[in-house]
């Protein structure tokens, strides 16, 4: 197949989706772009804090790195983290080139600050609405080069193909229409795991659906024990936990507990401005204490229209239950936020699978490491998707290493049908519950019985049948369990309370790779392949 006549197939609409979309497109190519929901429905696009870069007179990418390094506690891949950090620069100015509104000071782009950077490195747009700035300028940007977007279809399974790459089974949004395309090379860009917990700052659509299929798919997995938890996320019965973002924090605004008492600087030097993990227990710790269901942020000390010009989004949503950001304290508790680890990758995207690649949250490309700098997250789906835009015009050998210490997992075997059961609330209430903030030996084993029990429920009995995405979740959530039941240590955002401290024999990364069923068929293997979109029959 030449060059020209490739079409990738990216599953996925978020900066990391789209971007690959947009420089495929620009390199020659013809992507396909597929999503669940809509085309600007992402974790993207409630992004608030900003993206970070060293393109500040006083920074530098090396600064840039020795920060991500050093909140990555111990299991950053440097090389990883070099290529983030120095490229990021240039993928700013690519986003610039797009159109992206970064809000400016005198011409210039203004920068914030958060926990854990040194330096104010975060560009931002709209205040605090970069992430929606970034989506919909890169969504306009691909309707305007003619990239075809299939909005609500459904990836369902990845199946061996060629050398060109997998066998790709779509579906509508409701599991009918179901048509397989390939081989050819297909780009998995399909964000996080959040909304699998109770307690998310995430949309719906972040299901971990992506990690399930490409670990039924042969994928290897790493670090997916660590799940990051955004310290401050809106706290009220019955009102969606709104993200409130770290950058208020970088403003000045601080933490107190039910008794108004600042409580930051007992847990760590840096106060309000330490690591995500360290504020996010540090906030739990006092929930408990106090038995109280939140703490509060409190930013009424800042001047007033600095907050309203700055944080525009936040002040809007406050407004509608009665609350001002100048005036009162708000009302905040972790939630589930980032997947830090996934589908493993190489520099350049590629996966252990030939013709898969991975990139954004989905990926694990040992940026973060145990624990995700503030604001790299954006930046990691630009530089690590440039890396894969250039894979897919002109691919090449490669692939990560798979980590000496790598578990194999069985699936259960099912005894279920097409039609789900109504457990993805105990999922979400489980994963909370025994595999959050805190851990500990009892509660993962607990919670591995569970995944595991409804698991063997929603499996498919019929090899010809399609796992759905209940099915998906029960096995994302349980990859979890058994990575977090694992790492017998604390370490960044993976605490647990019986093993309290980080262990130096457990500074590697812990890999999952799928257990061949002991039958070679596959479910929906009888069925009739259909050429890419455009591609020669």
């Amino acid at each position: 197949m030449s060059d020209a006549s490739r079409r990738p197939l990216i599953i996925g609409s978020g900066i990391a989706g789209l971007y690959v979309a947009l420089r495929s497109r620009e390199l020659g190519l013809r992507p396909t772009l597929v999503t669940k929901s809509l085309l600007d429905e992402s974790n993207t696009r409630y992004a608030q804090g900003g993206i970070a870069a060293a393109i500040g007179p006083d920074d530098s990418p090396a600064a840039h790195l020795e920060d991500t390094v050093r909140a990555g506690d111990g299991l950053v891949d440097v090389s990883a983290a070099r290529l983030l950090t120095f490229e990021a620069p240039t993928r700013i100015a690519d986003l610039v080139r797009y159109g992206v509104p970064f809000d400016t000071v005198n011409g210039q782009i203004s920068l914030g600050r958060e926990a854990a950077h040194r330096h104010a490195r975060i560009l931002h747009a709209g205040g605090d609405s970069t992430g929606h700035s970034i989506e919909e300028t890169l969504k306009q940007r691909a309707q305007e080069a003619g990239i075809e977007a299939r909005e609500r279809t459904v990836l369902r399974a990845l199946r061996p193909g060629s050398r060109e790459g997998p066998i790709a089974i779509l579906s509508d949004a409701s599991g009918h229409e179901v048509e397989h395309l390939g081989p050819g090379p297909v780009v998995l860009a399909t964000g996080g795991t959040g909304s699998l917990y109770r307690q998310s700052s995430n949309p719906s659509v972040t299901t971990g659906e992506g990690v399930a299929i490409a670990f039924r798919a042969g994928a290897l997995l790493t670090d997916m024990e660590f799940i990051q938890f955004h310290p401050t996320v809106f706290w009220r019965a019955g009102a969606p936990r709104f993200l409130i973002t770290e950058a208020l924090r970088g403003e000045g605004a601080l933490l107190r507990n039910e008794a108004g008492e600042r409580f930051m600087p007992r847990y760590h030097k840096d106060a309000e401005l330490a690591p995500r993990d360290v504020v996010a227990r540090a906030i739990n710790q006092e929930i408990l204490r106090s038995q109280h269901g939140c703490v509060y942020l409190d930013a009424t000390a800042l001047p007033r229209d600095r907050l309203y010009a700055r944080f525009p989004s936040i002040t809007t949503f406050l407004s509608a239950y009665g609350l001002d950001l100048a005036r009162d304290r708000i009302p905040v508790a972790p939630a589930a936020h980032f997947m830090i680890g996934g589908v493993t990758t190489d520099l350049e995207g590629r996966t252990n699978v030939e013709g898969l690649y991975a990139c954004g949250e989905v990926a694990s490309t040992g940026v973060h490491g145990a624990n995700r700098l503030g604001s790299n997250s954006l930046i990691e789906g630009l530089v690590f998707g440039e890396h894969v835009a250039r894979q897919l015009r002109h691919p090449s050998a490669g692939g990560p290493t798979v980590p000496a210490q790598t578990l194999r997992i069985r699936l259960p075997e099912g005894t279920g049908r097409a039609e789900e059961s109504p457990a993805l609330d105990e999922i979400r209430d489980t994963l909370w519950s025994g595999v959050g903030i805190v851990r500990q030996a009892t509660g993962l084993r607990s919670a591995l019985l569970t995944f595991e029990r409804i698991s063997r429920a929603v499996e498919p009995a019929d090899v010809d049948v399609l796992p759905g995405a209940l099915a998906n979740a029960a096995v994302t959530a349980a990859l979890v369990a058994r990575a977090a039941l694992e790492r017998t240590e604390s370490r960044g955002a993976h605490y647990r309370s019986d093993y309290p401290k980080k262990v130096s024999a457990w500074q590697h990364h812990l890999g999952l790779l799928r257990q061949p069923p002991p039958s070679s068929s596959a479910p929906g293997s009888s069925k009739k392949v259909m050429p890419r979109r455009g591609s020669p029959p």
